[in-house]
């Protein structure tokens, strides 16, 4: 009985498994499709279509394309930079060092996961205005230098890691600085890779700050540029959408399926299952 009712288990877990795999895949089918076939069979799945990418090149014409990759992948680095710098001091002071108000200090950076960055779109725009860097990328990297899920992630493996290395290094000659970058950063370099992962997807897909503070093409990502899209007063061509829309996500999913299994792992290390 036991076993029967086990095997209906795994049954229905794969069964919803699929599932949820078709839901995700049959908009990603679409749009493949539509992107590289003429407009007309746009709504028509006939296997003989002919295949184009006359899709693409409409898309890349109709914008700055280029530029808006450029000002993404500077957006991207600076960020990502930040974070390693800042969250990797934090989260080192908070997994190793003894300090008046540490547990404090550390639930105040937990609380910032629960802060959503769209509540302080108007402070942030102040700021940023009062520092005369609006429509600028640094405009747009500062509000995310530091973040919490970065200090937690890293303090979490950080943690794991035993003090005797500590001792070892600072017997040794190392001072604290040169331990952390000599000891700890070298172990954690899976969970580097998992939170590089998480921090450039989630920046290169956000959409509503950059939008708010940049004006020009010269300091558009992607997701702003794409939005050019939305408003052909002509109609909408779901092939060129689809084709564009491609072209600025692609990246993200290259970058995925290579490093997916070091992601999954990296985060099983660090105690998020």
């Amino acid at each position: 009985m036991n076993r029967s009712k086990l095997s209906f288990d795994q049954c229905l877990n794969t069964a919803a498994a699929w599932f949820l795999a078709l839901l995700w895949v049959l908009p990603l089918a679409y749009a493949i499709w539509t992107a590289i076939h003429p407009s007309a069979y746009e709504a028509r799945f006939v296997l003989t279509a002919p295949l184009t990418f006359e899709n693409f090149e409409k898309a890349w014409a109709a914008a700055p394309f280029a530029r808006y990759f450029l000002n993404t992948f500077m957006l991207v680095s600076l960020i990502l930079a930040g974070q390693f710098l800042l969250c990797t001091l934090a989260a080192y002071a908070f997994a190793r060092f003894d300090f008046p108000g540490r547990s404090l200090l550390f639930t105040l950076v937990l609380l910032q996961l629960l802060v959503m960055p769209d509540i302080l779109i108007v402070e942030n725009y102040k700021t940023m205005r009062l520092l005369d860097l609006v429509d600028t990328i640094p405009a747009i990297a500062l509000p995310y230098m530091a973040s919490g899920f970065g200090i937690f992630l890293l303090r979490q493996t950080f943690m794991t890691i035993p003090k005797e290395l500590d001792e070892a290094a600072r017997i040794e000659g190392s001072s604290f600085l040169g331990v952390l970058w000599r000891v700890y950063i070298p172990l954690a370099k899976p969970t580097y890779l998992a939170y590089g992962l998480v921090s450039v997807s989630h920046h290169w897909n956000n959409f509503l700050w950059p939008l708010i503070v940049t004006n020009s093409e010269d300091t558009r990502p992607v997701t702003v540029g794409l939005s050019i899209f939305s408003a052909i007063d002509s109609g909408v061509e779901w092939s060129v959408i689809n084709a564009a829309t491609l072209m600025t996500s692609g990246p993200l999913l290259i970058a995925f399926l290579l490093f997916q299994r070091q992601f999954v792992q990296s985060f099983m290390r660090a105690g998020i299952k």
